[in-house]
């Protein structure tokens, strides 16, 4: 048998070695698209990390409350990192078949606002009047929080402080509406009433009872997070909600002073706030204002009695009390003869309004 040359043998290894690596080389694609989808997803990330797609929101936003034919709703969202992370019905129709309806169409309306992060969500079937009013008042706590965001861009390192008084959303409980205001001072409460709180038979000593501790709690705890008292369980549940939306407030007032100091000496900027809602013998009554450089520049009535008589007086009382409020800079203005309880209400939504205007 012919041996093989040793010499031979290593040259032939050789040129397979050679030609495998060129073999390879030629099936290897000129790019790695993992690779790159890697790189730009972390390019991504960064930019989000440094602030480029605008300012972080995070923090609770309660919408106003929406009278619908049933009773009113109100939506408050918690928001972490621009994201909606919990949606939840402060107020909403109740008593008779309203409680079955809202069963049904609350927590579907929750779960859909999680889902796609916009008040743009499905109308639930047979409670169409619930979800129309929570739509309404979910697009007023988005807009809030949308406004803290546009406030909050090119803030610095230091965190804004609120300052001020700031009245919290009337909340209806089973004896009467329960509305809270604060007076806060370098991010602190320093004081807590109660606007308006559940009055006449047995109400009047439960309020008397419940309302000087609810005030303690609150400038003690600093928050909502506060012991509901023994014996007044609807006050005190009512009490916290709106105390709840009068520190929402504080904080999107902490937001605006701190984006509103960037701008310098320059002209003021004219905001538009709407007060809280004021319930009447006759119907709610609810009043936007304008306000440029702590000026009330124009009143409206966004809601006002209707019907029989009421549209007589509210046609006869909201010009004139439109005007007063902005001649007096004020909530100080005189009743309308003829129309006593849509003025009072009047003035209490005014009052409202201006509290968050920090007016």
């Amino acid at each position: 048998m012919r041996k093989s040359h040793p010499l031979r043998r290593v040259v032939l290894a050789t040129a397979a070695t050679v030609s495998g690596i060129v073999l390879l080389l030629s099936l290897k694609p000129a790019s790695d698209p993992g690779a790159a989808q890697a790189a730009g997803a972390g390019a991504q990330a960064q930019e989000a990390a440094q602030g480029g797609a605008g300012a972080v929101v995070s923090g609770t936003m309660t919408g106003d409350a929406a009278q619908t034919q049933y009773g009113a709703v109100q939506v408050r969202i918690t928001v972490v990192a621009n994201k909606i992370t919990k949606a939840e019905a402060v107020q909403a129709p109740k008593g008779g078949t309203s409680d079955q309806k809202t069963a049904l169409a609350v927590p579907k309306l929750n779960a859909d606002v999680v889902a796609k992060q916009s008040a743009n969500v499905d109308t639930v079937s047979g409670a169409t009047y619930t979800s129309e009013g929570y739509k309404k008042s979910l697009q007023s706590a988005i807009d809030k929080a949308n406004a803290s965001a546009g406030s909050g861009q090119g803030q610095g390192s230091g965190s804004a402080q609120a300052s001020g008084p700031f009245t919290g959303d009337a909340v209806q409980t089973q004896y009467g509406a329960v509305q809270v205001r604060i007076t806060v001072a370098g991010g602190k409460i320093t004081k807590a009433e109660a606007v308006q709180a559940p009055k006449g038979g047995t109400s009047d000593q439960k309020t008397a009872l419940s309302v000087p501790k609810l005030n303690q709690e609150a400038v003690a705890a600093g928050s909502a997070d506060i012991d509901s008292v023994s014996g007044a369980t609807y006050t005190s549940e009512g009490y916290k909600k709106s105390l709840q939306s009068a520190l929402d407030k504080a904080k999107a007032g902490a937001g605006a002073s701190s984006g509103s100091g960037n701008a310098g000496a320059g002209a003021a900027q004219a905001k538009t706030v709407t007060g809280a809602v004021a319930q009447t013998q006759y119907g709610p009554v609810q009043v936007r204002i304008t306000v440029a450089g702590k000026k009330i520049t124009k009143a409206e009535a966004v809601q006002a009695p209707k019907g029989g008589t009421s549209d007589q007086k509210t046609e006869l009382s909201i010009p004139k009390l439109n005007q007063e409020a902005v001649a007096a800079g004020s909530a100080d203005i005189d009743s309308v003869s003829g129309a006593t309880y849509t003025s009072e209400g009047y003035k209490k939504s005014l009052q409202s309004a201006l509290d968050q205007a920090g007016g």
